[in-house]
C-alpha cells in the first residue's frame, strides 16, 4: 500500500474534528471510506494510529508524529500547487529598451521580439533605438526601464553593466578598390582618401571612430554625416562612401546586402557595450523577466559573431 496525499488530508481532519463521523461530513466522504483508510494507514506504519473512546477519537502517540509530519507534508503539496499556478499565469505589462544607435545591439531587437513573443506574450515591449547618452538620461528619469548603450564610464544615477566589446569593420560599396586582397585587414591609414559616412560628432562611435584616426594619423574625409541605418546603407551601396560599423550591424541590416565588408587593424577599433539600469528605481517583475531573455539572447549573438563580438572584462 502506498501512502497518498488523500489518506494524509483524512487522517489530519478526523484528529482535528475528533470524530470520524464529523470528519466525514466535513470531507464529504462516506464514514466506511474514512475508516477504511486510517486503517490502510495503521497496516502501513505498523502502528496504531488512534484510540477510540466514548469522548471520541484521539492520536496515539505514533499517531502525534504521522499527525505533524501529514501538516507539514500537506502544507508544501498546497504551496506547490500555488507557486504552479502562479507559474502558468503569463506576466503582463509594458516593458521599454533602449538601444544605441549603430551598436550591435540593433541586431537584438528582432531575437527579443521573439523570445518575448514565446516566453511571455502578455507583456508589450517597447524598443527605442537612440543615441546612448539620451538613453541613460531616459533610464535615470523613470522614462525607460532599461538600454543597450556604449561604454562602461560611470554615470550618475544609472548603473553599467559590461556586457561584451565590439569591433567596428569598414562597410564599403561592393566591388570597393582596396591595397590589400578582400580576405586581408586594412590599416587604418588606407582610410586616408576614403569617403566616409559616419554618425554625428556628438555620438558615442564618431568620437571613438575619431580618436582611432588620429592614433593612425588620418585625418578623415567625411562625405556625410548620417544617423539612419537605412539611410546610411543607402548611401553605401549607392556609392556615395564608406562607413565603419560593427560587422553584424551590417550583416543583419538588409540595406547593406551585398557590401563589401573588411577588417582595420593598426588600431583595431573597439568598443563596449552594456546593460543600463537606474540605480535607484527598482526592475519591475515583467522588466526583470524582459533582463533576463536580454542577457540570453546577448549570450546567442556573442556565440554567433565570435570574431567581432567577444565578452566584456
Amino acid at each position: 500500500m502506498s501512502v497518498d496525499f488523500t489518506k494524509l488530508k483524512s487522517f489530519v481532519k478526523i484528529v482535528d474534528a475528533g470524530s470520524v463521523s464529523r470528519a466525514a461530513s466535513i470531507l464529504r466522504t462516506a464514514q466506511p471510506a474514512l475508516s477504511q483508510q486510517v486503517a490502510a494507514l495503521e497496516s502501513h506504519f505498523k502502528h496504531k494510529l488512534l484510540t477510540r473512546s466514548n469522548t471520541g477519537i484521539t492520536p496515539t502517540e505514533a499517531g502525534l508524529v504521522l499527525y505533524r509530519h501529514a501538516q507539514l507534508l500537506l502544507k508544501q503539496i498546497e504551496q506547490a500547487k500555488i507557486d504552479i499556478d502562479n507559474s502558468s499565469k503569463s506576466l503582463a505589462g509594458r516593458v521599454s529598451i533602449g538601444l544605441a544607435t549603430y551598436s550591435t545591439s540593433s541586431a537584438l531587437s528582432l531575437p527579443i521580439l521573439k523570445e518575448m513573443k514565446v516566453l511571455h506574450p502578455q507583456i508589450i515591449v517597447h524598443i527605442n533605438d537612440s543615441f546612448g547618452h539620451v538613453l541613460s538620461e531616459l533610464i535615470m528619469t523613470g522614462k525607460m526601464d532599461m538600454a543597450i548603450i556604449y561604454g562602461s564610464e560611470p554615470i550618475k544615477g544609472v548603473v553599467l553593466r559590461p556586457l561584451f566589446r565590439e569591433e567596428l569593420f569598414l562597410v564599403s560599396p561592393p566591388g570597393t578598390a582596396f591595397d590589400k586582397p578582400a580576405t586581408e585587414a586594412l590599416p587604418l591609414s588606407s582610410l586616408t582618401d576614403v569617403a566616409l559616412l559616419l554618425p554625428s560628432r556628438g555620438h558615442f562611435l564618431r568620437r571613438l571612430i575619431d580618436e582611432s584616426l588620429a592614433r593612425a594619423r588620418v585625418v578623415p574625409n567625411v562625405a556625410s554625416e548620417i544617423e539612419s541605418v537605412s539611410s546610411l546603407g543607402a548611401a553605401v551601396m549607392d556609392g556615395l562612401g564608406s562607413t565603419i560599423l560593427p560587422a553584424s550591424v551590417a550583416a543583419g541590416a538588409s540595406s547593406f546586402a551585398g557590401a563589401d565588408i573588411r577588417r582595420l587593424v593598426r588600431p583595431v577599433i573597439e568598443a563596449t557595450v552594456s546593460l543600463c539600469t537606474s540605480d535607484h528605481l527598482p526592475l519591475s517583475e515583467p522588466a526583470v523577466a524582459v533582463r533576463s531573455v536580454l542577457l540570453d539572447v546577448v549570450e546567442k549573438l556573442m556565440r554567433k559573431h565570435p570574431q567581432g563580438i567577444r565578452a566584456a572584462p
